[in-house]
């Protein structure tokens, strides 16, 4: 397994030969992806047409269907992965961690239930201790954590007002 989760280790130390990262389909800025991430989560007939010899870069809008393009124009979306990817569908159940399975809802019912949340802290636990496998699990082929704060912040946000617009 790659150093997915030490420290300083962001989506742009992936080696990646020379290509634009933009999206072909909507012009968006993408990271660069290690093979083994699309080795691990496309479905059997898009790995039949992944190309080896290609570099891959993924694309994070929201959006956009195109999930990875490559440096010479090939693409999958996300019908073409065994899971559903975070940053282009809304939904609750969706992982924010893929890893250790903390949804949108796990981490807003926790949030509701106690006023706080533990995700990063437990996640965080995970990482040193060396079990998470972001390269193989999570479709951006880095660690989660960073949409797993982004996500609680969200929530919070969206639970302060929505109870202060309740006491109004």
């Amino acid at each position: 397994m790659s150093q997915c989760c030490n420290p300083g280790q962001a989506a742009d130390n992936v080696p990646v030969r020379s290509h634009q990262r933009i999206c072909p389909n909507d012009g968006t800025k993408g990271k660069p992806v290690e093979l083994i991430t699309l080795k691990s989560l496309l479905i059997g007939a898009a790995l039949e047409k992944l190309d080896p010899q290609s570099t891959y870069t993924f694309c994070p809008s929201s959006n956009c269907s195109v999930v990875y393009f490559s440096n010479t124009g090939q693409t999958f979306t996300t019908v073409e992965l065994k899971v559903p990817v975070f940053q282009k569908d809304s939904n609750e159940q969706i992982p924010s961690c893929y890893c250790f399975d903390w949804s949108r809802q796990r981490i807003r019912e926790e949030i509701e239930q106690t006023g706080t949340s533990t995700a990063v802290a437990s996640i965080t636990a995970h990482i040193k201790a060396k079990r998470c496998g972001c390269e193989v699990n999570n479709p951006q082929g880095v660690c989660c954590l960073a949409n797993v704060q982004q996500t609680v912040q969200q929530i919070q946000r969206s639970l302060s007002s929505s109870s202060g617009t309740s006491a109004s």
